[in-house]
């Protein structure tokens, strides 16, 4: 997908975060997240948007701490969640396509790493925002979710850290039956 693509997404997974968010309240239970509250989800992905913001305006080459997000409540809490995000999505548009800041993984470059995972971050915990609302939950594109899938398997689960592993080797292969992507992973009980 295009860097563009990503950054409409995410500045638009933002706001459907932020506003399933309210509706839920900062005190309900987020089932996705086993003893969360809506308040622990919000401070959590205000906290990775001002993490990834200082990273891409320093163009920091190293990995570093994140900063505590402070013990905000109601509307304070969503007010800086949202400023947090838009500062995040400001940030990506302004970066240069050359761009070169520390990833998790390798990518074809820092920006177009930073745009895919901060809009398949937020979806998921827009998702999550969802889940605490209660009913209906917005639908990913194919289109999006394909590239999510690809990001796990490929970037995630390629690392050394994966904890996908097994004692024997096996093989795993996937399908999306929406889009007719396919991936084939081979397990063993370490990284190749």
């Amino acid at each position: 997908m295009e860097v563009s693509k990503h950054l409409d997404a995410f500045g638009a997974e933002g706001l459907a975060l932020a506003s399933a968010a309210r509706d839920a309240g900062p005190e309900a239970l987020v089932p996705t997240c086993p003893g969360w509250r809506v308040r622990d989800l919000i401070r959590h992905t205000g906290m990775v948007h001002r993490w990834a913001t200082g990273m891409v305006v320093d163009e920091s080459r190293t990995c570093r701490e994140a900063a505590d997000e402070p013990a905000l409540e109601g509307e304070a809490l969503f007010e800086r969640f949202t400023e947090g995000h838009r500062l995040l999505v400001e940030a990506l548009r302004a970066a240069s396509a050359a761009l070169e800041c520390w990833t998790v993984f390798p990518a074809r470059s820092s920006l177009a790493f930073r745009a895919r995972r901060q809009a398949h971050e937020t979806r998921i915990h827009r998702v999550d925002a969802e889940s605490a609302r209660g009913g209906a939950r917005t639908p990913v594109a194919p289109a999006h979710a394909e590239d999510g899938i690809d990001e796990l398997l490929a970037g995630f689960h390629a690392r050394d850290r994966s904890r996908v592993r097994t004692d024997s080797p096996r093989t795993l292969r996937i399908r999306t039956v929406d889009t007719d992507a396919v991936w084939t992973v081979r397990l063993s009980t370490r990284h190749r």
